[in-house]
């Protein structure tokens, strides 16, 4: 390409699903790979289980009732620390007491995207951290605006917003538009609102990806 073009990327995802932050992590790496293009990464809500009430519930009883035995749920951990550990993620399973409802955390994410260059990235970064590696509940608000200060946020903004009822509507109209889009399972990489990139691929699979949209782009062919 002869001059750098740029890709826009929206992740729709969500903060409690373990194979989207190993796609946030090999999404990382296919960016890093990918000097000569500008990659504008956007974070797009998503809610596994909306049904899941505002305190959250306790997470070995939802596990349970989801999957139905202990060896089940060992076989699931068993399949995806493995692959954390290669991305660089120390998934700790058993330090998750609660399963947390995750539309706050949407909303915070939201705010984050207009916070300045960065700070959704940041955010949603710290926020797999805190939920996968250290356990904590980021459905609870002390935990968001912690967070979200330490990812640059103003915290006295989102400490008055998150008591309220602010881009609730909002959020879950984009996770009505995802499923009106066909998106049933994350992370969903959509590149230029044209191309979909489903699950959780190699980071050399988003890169190529990435790199052919971004010559599509540069020769016209996505406005055909």
């Amino acid at each position: 390409m002869s001059e750098r073009q740029s890709v826009r990327v929206d992740v729709v995802s969500d903060v409690v699903c373990p194979w989207c932050y190993i796609g946030q992590k090999r999404l990382d790496r296919a960016v890093q790979s990918l000097p000569d293009i500008a990659v504008d990464v956007r974070w797009r809500p998503y809610q596994l289980d909306p049904t899941i009430p505002p305190e959250g519930k306790d997470r070995k009883r939802y596990m349970l009732d989801k999957f139905g035995s202990e060896d089940r749920i060992a076989q699931i951990h068993a399949r995806i620390e493995p692959l954390g550990k290669a991305e660089g993620i120390d998934f700790a399973f058993d330090r998750i007491n609660v399963a947390p409802n995750t539309l706050d955390a949407h909303r915070v994410i939201r705010w984050a995207g207009t916070s300045g260059t960065g700070v959704q990235n940041d955010l949603v970064r710290r926020l797999f951290a805190l939920n996968f590696e250290q356990g904590q509940n980021i459905g609870d608000h002390a935990v968001l605006i912690a967070a979200a200060e330490a990812s640059g946020m103003d915290a006295s903004v989102v400490r008055t917003l998150l008591p309220t009822d602010a881009d609730k509507a909002e959020v879950q109209g984009e996770i009505s538009t995802a499923s009106r889009m066909g998106i049933t399972g994350v992370p969903c990489f959509l590149l230029e609102s044209k191309y979909a990139v489903m699950g959780a691929q190699e980071w050399e699979t988003l890169a190529d990806a990435i790199r052919q949209v971004a010559g599509a782009k540069e020769r016209g062919e996505l406005d055909a």
